[in-house]
């Protein structure tokens, strides 16, 4: 085993799952945002809790309206994902009729048609930081694809079809760990 050192703090080699969060805006648009610091939590119940750094439109509309969808990103979806991580969501038109956009079965919340696992989530408390703020919330329902439900499949087989992204070091992994591009750079697709 080699040394340990100390570096400058970061969480590179600690990947975390991405999602796009759905919300609405103000004149009923959707709105899509790219995050991945996404965790889950216990209260009596099985929740989420989830932080969003800096001013963005996403994080607005969640504290506006506390109810957004937390849509899983696949490997299939993240040229989409990363276009709606790396563009501006007061930007008129970042959503276009090309997306395919669906509403939540509990909650009035956007989804992406095309993410197999999608929470419908209530923001109940908040935590504001310097600039960040941390969510904790109440998941009011979980939509998944039905072949995911199907327990003859091995749990492996049901992961790899599903085919989740992660993230660190700004760039984007496969399930199995390969690099498929750098932040921003698979929007351009």
């Amino acid at each position: 085993m080699s040394e340990k050192i100390s570096v400058p703090i970061s969480n590179d080699f600690c990947p975390q799952t991405l999602f796009c969060y759905g919300t609405y805006c103000d004149d009923g648009r959707s709105d899509f945002g790219l995050f991945c610091w996404f965790s889950y939590l216990w209260d009596g119940e099985l929740g989420v809790m989830m932080c969003i750094g800096e001013d963005k439109q996403t994080r607005d509309n969640i504290r506006k309206n506390r109810h957004f969808s937390a849509c899983l990103v696949t490997e299939k979806m993240l040229p989409l994902a990363d276009y709606l991580g790396n563009s501006d969501g007061r930007i008129p038109g970042k959503i276009s009729a090309d997306i395919a956009v669906e509403k939540g079965r509990k909650l009035d919340v956007p989804i992406l048609s095309d993410s197999p696992v999608v929470f419908e989530l209530e923001a109940t408390r908040s935590i504001p930081l310097d600039d960040g703020e941390v969510f904790l919330c109440k998941i009011h329902n979980v939509l998944m694809d039905n072949d995911l439900t199907d327990q003859s499949v091995p749990l492996e087989k049901r992961i790899g079809d599903v085919a989740p992204v992660s993230t660190t070091c700004e760039t984007y992994f496969s399930w199995d760990g390969k690099a498929i591009g750098g932040w921003g750079e698979l929007a351009e697709k």
